[in-house]
């Protein structure tokens, strides 16, 4: 992975921080989920679709804008419909829910416990990274997208 000068200079692919992140999380074992297998199973399997469907939906408007998905690349123009509208960071939701989904199919604690503080790297080495970076390039227009949608939800 090379980062471009000018990009918002993450320095890690966040779908590999959450998918390792995951599997340590698996492979620590623990403890299960208090909610019931049945349960945890219909949550578990909403949270992937959800997810899965908010990643592809966020990639595919992307690609019909002709700019770089990757935050270590350079940004030719920011996104501001379809699932852009209701959050600025649909991808990273869409990993979250899917990494959820995944650790209540297994019934793996563990895992959601350790959501916690990769969802704190991710706001702080990539998601303010990334902010900083489109502010400077598009400026108003950025602020201004920035005023009409969340965060994350």
């Amino acid at each position: 992975m090379k980062i471009e000068q000018d990009s918002p200079g993450v320095g890690f692919p966040p779908p590999l921080a959450f998918a390792g992140t995951l599997l340590a999380g698996l492979a620590m074992g623990g403890w299960g989920i208090p909610l019931g297998s049945k349960l945890e199973h219909l949550l578990g399997w909403i949270a992937l679709v959800a997810g899965g469907s908010i990643l592809l939906t966020a990639i595919g408007l992307f690609r019909r804008a002709g700019t770089n998905a990757q935050p270590w690349k350079s940004t030719s123009r920011i996104i501001t419909t379809g699932v852009y509208r209701w959050t600025r960071n649909p991808m990273y939701l869409a990993m979250a829910l899917i990494y959820v989904g995944i650790a209540l199919l297994y019934d793996s604690a563990v895992c959601l416990v350790l959501l916690v503080p990769l969802l704190f790297v991710i706001q702080r080495q990539v998601i303010e990274r990334e902010e900083a970076y489109l502010e400077a390039r598009f400026g108003q227009p950025y602020r201004d997208y920035k005023s009409s949608a969340r965060r994350w939800f």
